[in-house]
C-alpha cells in the first residue's frame, strides 16, 4: 500500500507540473507583440476545400471566399470532391470554384489534400490555404495570410472561431475550447516568437515548404502530425490572429464523442510515432518547440493517469478512513470547477465577446472536459488501426454577413 501511495504522489507531481507548464506558457498571451506589416505584393494562393457530401453548407463558404478583400486574380478556389453523392460538385461549379475529383476511396482529409497538392504542384501558386466545407471566412482572411507569407512564414494558422456558439451546450463548449486554444496556446506562443499549432482548418502552407518537405502525414489527425513534423524540423508556424475562420461545431454529444475520439486516437498515434524523436531533438538541440509538441502529445496519457490517480486516492480513502480528507476533496473539486468557469470567461472577454451566447458552455465546460477521460482511455487502449475518417454532418446554414452583423453588435 505504501508503494502505491508513493507512485500516486509521483503521478500527482507530474500532473501538477503539466498544469503549471500550461499556466506559465498561457500567461505569455499577456506579452505584447507588433502586428504584421501590410504586404504590398499580392502573392498568388490556391484555396483548397476537401468536401464529402457537403451540399448544405459549402455554398456559404464559397460565397465568403468569393467576397474576399483580395484581388480575384490572385487566388483560385478548388473543391476536392471526395466521392460525393449529392450536389456538392454542382454547387462548387455554380460558385466559380474549380473541382478536383477523387476517383478512388479516400480514408482521411490528409489523403484528399495530398491529391490536391499533386494536382496543383506545377501551377504558379505560391501558397495554399485549407478550409473545411462547413467554414465561413472573414473577408480579410487571405489578405492577412498574405501578410504572413510576406514576412517569411511558410506555415500559418488563423483564428478558429465558431458560427453556432449558442446552439447547444456541446457547441458552446467547443466554442470556448477553441477560444482557449487560440488565445492561451497559439497566440501565447506567437507572442514569444515560438511555433504555434496547426488546428485543422483555416491554415496556410507555402509551395516552398511542400517542395522541400512534402506533405507526409499518415495519422487521423493530419494537423497535429504536421505540427509535430514541423517541430522536429524546426519549422516555424505563425499564428495570424486577424485571419478568422468561423467553424460549425457539433451540437450533440454523440457527434462530439465521435469527433473527439478521432482526435484522441490521432494524438496517440502521433505520440507513438514521434515522442522519442521529439525527446531526442530536445536534449540534443535544446529545442523548445520539440518539448512543447511532446507535452501536447502526452496530454491523453496524463489525463488518464490523473483520473486514475484520483480514483485510487478515493478507493484508498474508503478502505483507510484516516487517509481520506473528504472536505479537502470537495473543496478541490469546487476550486477546479470555478477555475474552469473563470478561464472560460477570461477567454471570452479577451476577444471582447458577449458572455450570454456562451453561458451554456461556461456552466458545463467541466463536464465537457471530464467526458474526455473515457475517450482518451479508449484511444490509449484501442488495438484497432483506425485510419478512416468518419464524417460529421454539417447543416448550419449561416452566411458571413450574418456572422459579422452579430460580431459588430
Amino acid at each position: 500500500m505504501e508503494l502505491l501511495k508513493e507512485i500516486l504522489k509521483i503521478i500527482d507531481i507530474i500532473t501538477v507540473a503539466y498544469l503549471i507548464y500550461y499556466i506559465i506558457t498561457g500567461l505569455c498571451e499577456l506579452k505584447s507583440k507588433n502586428k504584421m506589416k501590410e504586404e504590398t505584393k499580392k502573392h498568388k494562393f490556391a484555396v483548397i476545400v476537401p468536401a464529402r457530401n457537403e451540399e448544405k453548407v459549402i455554398g456559404n463558404l464559397l460565397k465568403s471566399l468569393n467576397n474576399q478583400e483580395y484581388p480575384k486574380d490572385c487566388y483560385d478556389i478548388f473543391v476536392v470532391v471526395n466521392n460525393c453523392t449529392d450536389r456538392t460538385k454542382e454547387i462548387a461549379l455554380e460558385n466559380e470554384a474549380q473541382v478536383i475529383e477523387c476517383k478512388t476511396s479516400i480514408k482521411s482529409k490528409g489523403e484528399a489534400l495530398k491529391i490536391a497538392f499533386r494536382k496543383l504542384k506545377n501551377d504558379d501558386y505560391e501558397a495554399y490555404i485549407i478550409f473545411d466545407a462547413d467554414n465561413i471566412v472573414h473577408p480579410k482572411f487571405i489578405n492577412k495570410m498574405n501578410n504572413a507569407l510576406g514576412e517569411g512564414y511558410e506555415l500559418a494558422q488563423g483564428f478558429r472561431d465558431s458560427k453556432n456558439v449558442s446552439d447547444t451546450w456541446i457547441s458552446s463548449c467547443y466554442s470556448i475550447h477553441y477560444l482557449i486554444h487560440n488565445i492561451f496556446l497559439n497566440k501565447a506562443r506567437m507572442n514569444i516568437d515560438k511555433s504555434s499549432f496547426i488546428n485543422g482548418t483555416g491554415f496556410m502552407i507555402s509551395k516552398k515548404f511542400l517542395d522541400r518537405k512534402g506533405y507526409k502525414v499518415h495519422t487521423l489527425t493530419e494537423d497535429i502530425e504536421l505540427t509535430t513534423r514541423c517541430a522536429l524540423d524546426n519549422e516555424m508556424i505563425a499564428f495570424v490572429e486577424d485571419a478568422i475562420t468561423y467553424d460549425e461545431q457539433p451540437t450533440t454529444f454523440k457527434e462530439s464523442w465521435k469527433q473527439r475520439k478521432r482526435w484522441s486516437i490521432g494524438t496517440v498515434q502521433c505520440f507513438k510515432i514521434y515522442s522519442r524523436k521529439l525527446i531526442k531533438k530536445f536534449f540534443r538541440k535544446n529545442n523548445f518547440t520539440s518539448i512543447d509538441a511532446f507535452i501536447f502529445l502526452i496530454s491523453p496519457l496524463l489525463q488518464f493517469l490523473g483520473a486514475l490517480s484520483y480514483l485510487l486516492h478515493f478507493l484508498i480513502g474508503v478502505t483507510q478512513l484516516q487517509y481520506m480528507n473528504y472536505s479537502s476533496k470537495i473543496i478541490s473539486i469546487l476550486i477546479w470547477y470555478l477555475a474552469s468557469l473563470i478561464l472560460a470567461i477570461v477567454a471570452i472577454k479577451i476577444r471582447k465577446k458577449h458572455i450570454l451566447p456562451y453561458i451554456k458552455g461556461i456552466l458545463t465546460l467541466p463536464i465537457f472536459v471530464l467526458s474526455w477521460i473515457p475517450i482518451n482511455i479508449l484511444a490509449i487502449f484501442s488495438r484497432k488501426k483506425q485510419n478512416t475518417w468518419e464524417k460529421i454532418e454539417h447543416t448550419r446554414d449561416v452566411t458571413i454577413d450574418k456572422i459579422l452583423e452579430v460580431t459588430l453588435k
